[in-house]
């Protein structure tokens, strides 16, 4: 069974996906897999559109992460619109255990987490081969071994690039804007826990953008796409 707890390498040749899953396999247990849907690939491993119309070069995948309060629906709402993809919120794909668990200010175990990550990747690489051109995909992603399960999507499909936008802004900051949220299952006393086991982005993960998110949101947000837009720029003209 797939274990994280090992880093996935973010710069592996896409020739290298067979070894890096056979690595994965002998890593240790872990909770068992979910059943996945499975994605069309063509012959060369690259997504194949449903509707048999010619893939773009790439189809990216834009996942907005950070702890709560720190503005992940809001900036990937943006992207969405303005790159008009679809957009996957993260949060509505937890089983209702998760929602419970975190309702009631109980922090989720690694093991809560490995089914609803698996779900988001395969969920993005569905739309991907429903015809969409990129996704935007929100998930907190707090650990390096969390993005790494998302990571493993471009080992299957290698027209896929992956891109992390990291969302960060001190913990009072955010303490304050989540307690300033209604209706929302995620209290304020989660943002410390989540704050106490955050693995903030290193820089060998050379596909994460990271924006700091203290100011204004509209500043946020403009900064956001900016950056998006400069890194399709960057990866369609290599």
């Amino acid at each position: 069974m797939l274990s994280y707890d090992k880093p996935v390498s973010v710069n592996a040749n896409p020739s290298s996906a067979a070894s890096m899953v056979a690595t994965l396999n002998t890593m240790g247990a872990n909770p068992k897999p979910i059943n996945a849907t499975v994605v069309p690939v063509t012959s060369n491993n690259s997504i194949a559109k449903t509707n048999g119309q010619p893939a773009p070069r790439h189809h990216h995948i834009w996942l907005v992460t950070g702890p709560a309060g720190c503005g992940k629906s809001t900036v990937a709402k943006h992207l969405s619109t303005h790159l008009n993809l679809p957009y996957i919120e993260g949060d509505e794909y937890h089983p209702k255990a998760n929602v419970d668990k975190m309702a009631n200010g109980i922090p989720l175990t690694d093991a809560d987490r490995w089914d609803w990550l698996t779900v988001l990747r395969e969920e993005s690489l569905r739309q991907l081969a429903s015809g969409a051109e990129g996704v935007v995909l929100t998930c907190s992603a707090l650990k390096r071994k969390y993005r790494d399960v998302i990571r493993v999507a471009p080992y299957y499909s290698h027209d896929v690039v992956l891109h992390f936008i990291y969302l960060h802004a001190p913990e009072n900051v955010l303490l304050e804007r989540v307690g300033l949220r209604q209706g929302h299952y995620m209290g304020a006393n989660m943002v410390h826990s989540q704050f106490s086991i955050l693995e903030p982005p290193t820089a060998e993960e050379t596909d994460v953008i990271s924006l700091d998110v203290s100011g204004p949101m509209e500043g946020v947000l403009n900064e956001a796409l900016d950056k998006v837009v400069k890194k399709i720029r960057e990866v369609e003209s290599s």
